[in-house]
Formats: structure tokens, C-alpha cells, sequence
């Protein structure tokens, strides 16, 4: 009896179906339903900017000073003891308190950035050069942070709905978004891939190799670019005639 498999009729269908396979959409890991994202990163940087926070000097500081660091650690706390592993369908009602931990965040970073600005031009600020490029590195290092974190929230409409796959368009469009031979197959964007989008953003004031697709995240970037811009230019203009 002649096996199927030497046939050729047989191995030339199963060539022609190993061909059609190899010719369909493959769709990529980022578009998929994927495992959630772990907090640690997030949880790390938050820790590092109410750190900063608390370090800045007080006058600058939402009042009380420690009020507005200690209402962020206990999110952040809540947060991690309610879900400490993965984002995952069953802790979507998480979504909310994360945005007011970011807008929090948010809050206290502005107003020392307005305040610091605002002591800048009236001259009441920077009587020390080293203490005034500390305090203006560290408002800018927190809004990297700050923008970084709302850069996550946002992106198709955040962690959980990205690790769901429910939306197929994406607002930053990634190299490995472009070139999917150039990662792994399960590739998909984390918080450390949005860090540095927003640390980029702050440092080349522009777009480097992630590219805004939607406008609300145009939109952001400008708005984070001009902060950073306003804080360095400033900060530094104000250290030079220091030291002169």
C-alpha cells in the first residue's frame, strides 16, 4: 500500500496550505488579549516623584506640604493592596482611583512648577544657584513622571482595555509597531516604553522615535514640551547670571 504522505498529489497540497498559512495576517501581540501589565514600574516612579515632591523647598509646596505626597502614597497603597500583581479585567474599577493618584501627582508638580516661575520672574526665587538647579531638576524629573503616567492611562484607552485588546487603534505608534521583526512576538507597550516617550519628549522637546497618531495625544506632548521648556530655559537663564 503506498503511503498518502509520498504522494505527491498529497505533498503538494499540503506545500499549497503551509504557503496559505504562511500568507495570513498575523496579528500582533499588542492588538490581542494579552496578560495585564504588573504595577511595579508604575509604583516605583510614583514613589520617586513624592519623594522629590517632599524634597522640594515648602514655600513651594502645596499647603500643608506634606498633604497633598501623603494623599498620593495612600492611592499608590490602596492601589497595590487591591491589586498587586497584573491589571486584569476584574480590577477595571481600579481605573478611576489610578487617575486621581495621576491627577494628584499632577496637581502638586504644577503648582510648585507655577510658583517656582512665578518666584523666577519676580526675582523672589534662585538667590543660589545649586539649591534653585536642584529644585528646578527635580519639578522637571516629576513631570516626566507626571506626563509619562497619563501617557499610559490614555494609550487605547489604558492598561486594562490594551491587555483586552478592544481597541485596534493606537495613539502612539511605536517602533516595534512598525517593524514587528525587529521584537520578540509578544511584544506589546508597558510603562517603561511610555517613561521614555515622555523623557524624550522633555529633553528633545519634540517627538523622537514615537509618533502621536491622535490628537489628544499632540495635544499632550505640546503641552508637556512647553512645561519643560518654560522650567529649563528659566531655571537655567537664572543660574548662569547666578554664577556670573
Amino acid at each position: 500500500m503506498t503511503d498518502d504522505r509520498d504522494d505527491p498529489e498529497s505533498r503538494l497540497a499540503r506545500i499549497e496550505r503551509l504557503l496559505e498559512d504562511s500568507g495570513r495576517d498575523v496579528v500582533p501581540a499588542w492588538r490581542q488579549v494579552t496578560r495585564g501589565e504588573t504595577r511595579w514600574a508604575v509604583s516605583a516612579v510614583i514613589l520617586v516623584a513624592v519623594a522629590v515632591q517632599l524634597m522640594l523647598p515648602h514655600r513651594l509646596a502645596f499647603q500643608p506640604y506634606w498633604l497633598l505626597p501623603t494623599l498620593e502614597l495612600v492611592l499608590m497603597v490602596g492601589l497595590f493592596i487591591a491589586n498587586p500583581r497584573r491589571i486584569e479585567p476584574g480590577t477595571r474599577w481600579l481605573r478611576w482611583p489610578s487617575l486621581a493618584l495621576t491627577g494628584v501627582i499632577t496637581l502638586a508638580n504644577g503648582w510648585a512648577a507655577v510658583r517656582l516661575v512665578a518666584g523666577l520672574v519676580r526675582g523672589t526665587e534662585g538667590m543660589d544657584a545649586g539649591p534653585l538647579l536642584l529644585t528646578g531638576g527635580g519639578i522637571w524629573l516629576t513631570n516626566v513622571i507626571v506626563f509619562a503616567l497619563w501617557y499610559w492611562e490614555w494609550d487605547r484607552g489604558g492598561p486594562l482595555e490594551r491587555a483586552m485588546g478592544h481597541r485596534r487603534y493606537a495613539d502612539f505608534l511605536f517602533v516595534q509597531m512598525q517593524s514587528p521583526e525587529t521584537a520578540p512576538a509578544d511584544w506589546e507597550p508597558a510603562f517603561l516604553d511610555y517613561f521614555y516617550l515622555s523623557f524624550t519628549n522633555s529633553t528633545a522637546f519634540s517627538p523622537t522615535d514615537v509618533m502621536p497618531l491622535s490628537r489628544w495625544a499632540k495635544m499632550l506632548m505640546l503641552g508637556q514640551s512647553s512645561v519643560s521648556l518654560v522650567t529649563v530655559v528659566l531655571v537655567v537663564a537664572r543660574a548662569v547670571n547666578i554664577l556670573r
